[in-house]
């Protein structure tokens, strides 16, 4: 590629834009590689990069090269698509939110069923702290581009209503609704969030809000998903999915959860190097950038 002919790249949604190189350069420096990492693989992206090339065919050209650098550099580059991987339908992602929760010293449950006023819901996260207690409303998706729409804090809002102004006993103690959240790992329209910010709605989404979104508490707090190794294949993060290790700090905490891979002991060492080298990237990429 030359940088005086245009090139395009087609999303997901068979849209195509302008194939922008200091964007794709912040995020490969974003996966923790060093400058000099960084420049290599990106001096080699642009050598390969073809007009109508693909998100996704770009991306597993980034991820390739960054994982030949260091599998800890890709895992961190593959979060947001370690986050669509906790489907297809969301129920894991319902879990790692009340993980996320779980992080910000609050009790969480998951998917309970509670009544309102006029009908029964099943929400998806129960948070407490205190006499702090928030219902969390999860919208997952697994598309690349995917976009939640006013619709879904409009419908919320009056599911918030019908629970509200009622006495709730979850975790010993007895109080009151405090709020709602509406966390996604997609984007939110910009009438999705002027909604949910009117009527005093909280949202969490993959981008916003700007200094505390999905992509910055997973980094600051290493919330990392399972699904974001990459020394296990799809069929090893479904098992492990299934026996309830949803974040890269579970495996650490209980490394039991490697028996219930078919792998080698000299697998298993692989996976539990990388795990440790994602938790404490922060540190590492400092020290590799000093």
């Amino acid at each position: 590629m030359t940088e005086s002919k245009s090139i395009y790249v087609t999303k997901y949604s068979g849209e195509q834009v302008l194939f922008n190189s200091q964007s794709l350069k912040a995020s490969l420096l974003k996966s923790g590689a060093s400058n000099q990492q960084t420049e290599e693989v990106f001096n080699e992206i642009l050598s390969l990069v073809y007009d109508g090339i693909t998100t996704k065919k770009l991306y597993q050209l980034a991820f390739k090269l960054l994982k030949q650098q260091r599998n800890v550099f890709a895992a961190r580059y593959s979060l947001k698509k370690g986050l669509r991987d906790l489907g297809p339908a969301g129920y894991y992602f319902e879990k790692w939110v009340g993980k996320l929760f779980d992080h910000y010293g609050y009790q969480t449950l998951t998917g309970q069923i509670v009544p309102g006023k006029a009908v029964t819901h099943e929400v998806d996260v129960i948070a407490q702290k205190g006499d702090q207690l928030h219902f969390v409303e999860c919208k997952f998706r697994n598309t690349v581009d995917a976009k939640v729409s006013v619709t879904n804090p409009m419908y919320f809002l009056s599911r918030i209503k019908d629970l509200s102004d009622q006495p709730y006993n979850f975790f010993g103690s007895e109080v009151m609704l405090s709020n709602g959240w509406l966390v996604t790992n997609a984007y939110l329209t910009k009438d999705a969030i002027s909604f949910a910010n009117y009527y005093g709605i909280k949202v969490i989404a993959w981008d916003y809000p700007v200094n505390n979104s999905i992509k910055l508490r997973v980094d600051v707090g290493a919330l990392y998903p399972i699904t974001c190794l990459t020394t296990i294949t799809a069929a090893e993060k479904n098992i492990l999915l299934e026996k309830d290790c949803i974040l890269v700090k579970d495996l650490i905490q209980n490394q039991s959860y490697l028996n219930f891979l078919d792998c080698s002991t000299n697998k298993q060492k692989k996976i539990l190097k990388e795990a440790h080298e994602l938790i404490a990237s922060e540190q590492l990429i400092q020290s590799d950038n000093e």
